[in-house]
């Protein structure tokens, strides 16, 4: 039991039902769908709504999602990949032409064909109880009525003023006064809801096809873009075969590639090496081992991580154990390792990941994002749609397994993740914060499994994450360990902002109890019933 004299808080307890999201609101729609006769996909796809306008920085309909889901709380997980794809007329030797070295975050050539949208439908259809049009129904009310501006929300958007004044439509809605909206300002987006009411009457395709469509395509167009109508029609979601690793007991699934979940595994793998519950969980020799396993499991993600569908990902030899063992015996105990080249990607921090039980112990791990804060800041005026920029996980070099091409998916760095025990659901969980993801899911569930924390404890629990060449550890690291940490050889700083956030649903198969917990880095609950 964590000590009650310092801030913190329990876990959420239930025996019929769980929610765990950023946002309140989300997570009290979720709530409320399950009471009204829905599932834990109802449930998951209506907080993901919800988020859409409520943390508006985070993600919305205009970008992707991924998903992981166990019926009946049963060992079989079904994934869903609900990342889109590049224009048809897509040209990274184009983009090299223009003189690009990298697709930037702001531009039209990151925006991929959002798959949202689609993948709400799909899972709903396939898996839930309700329809589209219950499951918007919060939303859309949100949008058109207004909802108060969450705190962790306003600072995100205040960081992101030149970027929505850069586009006068995202202006328009995100800045009215030519500011950013503070906590406890009420704020509406009435063309989203517009679009929204129109995708619960008529499907995905009202999104996909028609003006919604043609809306987003020309103002992608008016920017440079070389999307088109049919683009968007063509866009697609599919259900692939989840991934896994063995770690202590406890079997880990992921998405497979074009995610970067299969970095987690491969860190999970080299740390399986370790005795890390005979070290302290805020020590150095932890964050040492953490930080290592980082550093080589990045350098795979950087050289190897792609679409399958266009490129080889050697997926079963990179999660072997002789592989593991190979990487493993790099790593020194007494200095950071030399010679690993840091990863070349920029860093982001913005998505978000939710998971609800319900009471048939269905469990979903479920992840929505627009990429960087704001996404690509491009909002489509007609439609109010702000679309990610999650194209700019492509690079233009010729020849990368990851460059851009047409109809390609990028590398994505949003993961939801599903622990499994003893043949049963066990754990459903996931941690936000773009690239720190798979670090952040090895060190919540290390700190479960290895250090015996319950979900609130481990979600709580401060991080580090080297990236960059650079270790950057929470004000919550002891000073002790940050300065043992830089006599290793790590150039260690403290973060702006905290890493990630998080969420998790625990299920005790002995007393069917739920325990729930969410990230206090961002406004998030849990709640149980």
């Amino acid at each position: 039991m964590r000590d009650i004299h310092l801030p913190g808080r329990s876990p959420v307890r239930g025996t019929r039902a769980a929610a765990a999201t950023s946002h309140p609101l989300a997570t009290l729609a979720a709530i409320d769908a399950l009471r009204e006769g829905g599932n834990a996909v109802d449930a998951a796809v209506t907080a993901a709504a919800v988020l859409a306008v409520v943390e508006p920085h985070s993600t919305g309909i205009g970008g992707d999602v991924f998903c992981l889901y166990a019926p009946a709380g049963g060992s079989e997980v079904i994934a869903l990949n609900g990342s889109g794809r590049a224009p048809a007329s897509a040209s990274a030797a184009a983009l090299r032409d223009d003189g690009m070295a990298s697709i930037p975050f702001t531009s039209p050539h990151a925006v991929s064909v959002p798959g949202a949208v689609r993948a709400w439908e799909r899972l709903l259809t396939d898996h839930g109880r309700l329809d589209l049009a219950r499951a918007l129904a919060p939303a859309i009310a949100y949008a058109t009525d207004g909802y108060p501006v969450a705190d962790v929300v306003a600072d995100a958007w205040r960081r992101e003023h030149d970027k929505l004044q850069a586009d006068p439509d995202a202006a328009a809605v995100f800045l009215p006064r030519g500011i950013p909206l503070g906590a406890g300002h009420v704020h509406r987006q009435p063309r989203l809801g517009e679009t929204m009411q129109a995708i619960a009457a008529q499907g995905a395709a009202a999104f996909y096809e028609g003006p919604v469509a043609r809306d987003i395509v020309a103002k992608l167009r008016r920017v440079g873009g070389v999307h088109t109508e049919d683009d968007f029609a063509a866009a697609t979601v599919e259900y692939v075969t989840p991934i896994r690793t063995h770690y202590r007991g406890v079997d880990v699934y992921e998405c497979p590639p074009n995610g970067q979940g299969i970095i987690a595994l491969l860190m999970l793998n080299l740390l399986a090496g370790f005795d890390l519950a005979g070290l302290d969980p805020l020590g150095p020799d932890r964050f040492h081992l953490e930080a290592e396993a980082t550093r080589l499991a990045y350098a795979e993600r950087a050289a190897r991580l792609a679409d399958p569908e266009h490129a080889e990902v050697p997926v079963a030899a990179l999660l072997s154990e002789p592989h593991a063992e190979a990487l493993r015996a790099r790593i020194d105990r007494e200095r950071m390792t030399p010679g690993l080249a840091p990863p070349a990607l920029p860093e982001h921090r913005d998505t978000v990941y939710l998971t609800v039980v319900d009471g048939d112990r269905n469990a979903v791990s479920f992840i929505n994002s627009l990429f960087h804060s704001f996404g690509s800041g491009i909002l489509a005026p007609e439609s109010g749609v702000m679309l990610h920029n999650r194209g700019a996980g492509f690079v233009l070099d010729p020849g990368h397994p990851n460059e851009l091409m047409p109809g390609k998916r990028p590398m994505h760095t949003i993961i939801p993740a599903m622990a499994v025990r003893d043949g049963r659901a066990w754990m459903p969980f996931g941690v936000m914060g773009g690239h720190f993801q798979p670090v952040g899911q090895v060190h919540f569930l290390t700190n479960v499994v290895d250090f015996g924390m319950d979900v609130q404890e481990a979600l709580d629990c401060p991080r580090a994450f080297h990236f960059d060449g650079v270790l950057s550890c929470e004000r919550g690291v002891p000073q002790p360990t940050r300065d043992a940490l830089e006599r290793l050889g790590h150039a260690v700083a403290v973060p702006d902002l905290p890493l990630g956030g998080g969420q998790a649903i625990a299920i005790d198969p002995a007393s069917g109890v739920l325990s729930a917990g969410s990230d206090p880095r961002k406004d998030g609950s849990a709640i149980g019933a």
